[in-house]
């Protein structure tokens, strides 16, 4: 057979693992051909691709990013592209395309299977917030970043006698603020499912400093937003040419806001895409290349217009239809349990 893979969207630790065990299973365990298109869809839509064998997959288990590159389409681009698509993979010769994203990238690759292209998609994201599997890979390490981040900002915090505002990545849900406030004992969680009531917040932040507290560290996830009515003034944005929505610093306003009327020194500390890049965790390379192995043996079995994902411990696919429902967002329930113990 002949495989073609790709990778799109934002990148995420773990890409390269994927690519990896794709190569190795198909091209040793099966006699395959695998090609890899630069730049995601934007490499299938111009025809542009490169021959992964052996060799050009060695060593990149524990590298960060991607070898093929990663770019966003627009979707109107991609609806019109989808005839240019189809006839590229029948030029090529190819029997099958796993295409490794999140949202936006498997709701693209749902449009082109369900226009007859034979895909199995596998995902990631460092949101975790695919509703389809348990856990994307790219998760573990944002935490894990993010995390070590805050273990590290304790200590200056205390320090100057801060309250510091970290942002974290995030924009429709607090996956990321959850667990690696959690992880580091953060003292306030905000998160985009759940609009924060300034006033609460400002008084679960005050009594820190009312019980004889030195600093206080809130994380706070991209995404997130005050209450409708909110005595606090928040500026917001348009969205950009892909529909996301443009943010203008969650951690920077809150932190202004939070030394206003706190009376305190509070500052703003946004991680960004620090929390992509670099190499990813064991558990992330684990989970990535099994989704790599059983999507090849997907495409073998002729199980096209599916999705890896993970389910307890176990691989299963699930239908790309399904996968791109809906988010899998943070439920009340583990918010009210963070914050409990924070």
């Amino acid at each position: 057979m002949r495989i073609g893979v790709l990778t799109s969207g934002g990148d995420c630790p773990g890409l390269n693992a994927v690519i990896r065990s794709v190569v190795h299973r198909a091209v040793v365990d099966h006699g395959d051909e695998v090609i890899g298109f630069h730049d995601g869809w934007k490499g299938l839509l111009e025809c542009d691709y490169r021959k992964l064998d052996l060799d050009a997959v060695g060593g990149i288990l524990a590298l960060g990013g991607t070898i093929l590159g990663s770019s966003r389409v627009q979707p109107a681009h991609l609806v019109g592209g989808v005839e240019r698509a189809k006839g590229h993979v029948a030029d090529l010769g190819l029997d099958a395309i796993i295409p490794i994203g999140g949202e936006g990238t498997l709701k693209a690759a749902n449009l082109l299977s369900e226009a007859g292209l034979p895909i199995v998609g596998v995902p990631k994201t460092i949101d975790n917030d695919i509703a389809s599997t348990d856990v994307t890979f790219g998760f573990d390490t944002a935490v894990t970043v993010a995390t070590e981040a805050l273990d590290r900002l304790k200590t200056t915090a205390e320090s100057h006698q801060r309250v510091l505002v970290v942002e974290v990545m995030g924009r429709h849900t607090g996956w990321i603020a959850l667990h690696s406030g959690m992880a580091a004992g953060a003292h306030a969680v905000v998160v985009p499912e759940r609009p924060f009531d300034i006033d609460e917040l400002t008084a679960r932040v005050g009594a820190r400093f009312e019980d004889g507290k030195r600093f206080a560290i809130v994380v706070v996830a991209e995404g997130a937003k005050p209450l409708e009515g909110s005595s606090m003034d928040f500026k917001t944005a348009g969205t950009d040419i892909y529909g996301h929505e443009r943010f203008t610093g969650v951690a920077n306003q809150l932190s202004v806001e939070l030394e206003r009327r706190l009376g305190k020194e509070a500052r703003p500390v946004i991680l960004g895409h620090v929390q992509r890049g670099g190499t990813p965790t064991a558990y992330d390379r684990v989970l990535a290349t099994r989704f790599g192995w059983h999507a090849v043996e997907a495409v073998h079995r002729g199980e096209f217009g599916m999705l890896t994902a993970l389910r307890g411990t176990d691989i299963v696919m699930v239908p790309l239809a399904e996968a791109v429902e809906t988010l899998k967002t943070v439920p009340e329930e583990r918010y009210a349990e963070a914050q409990s113990v924070l």
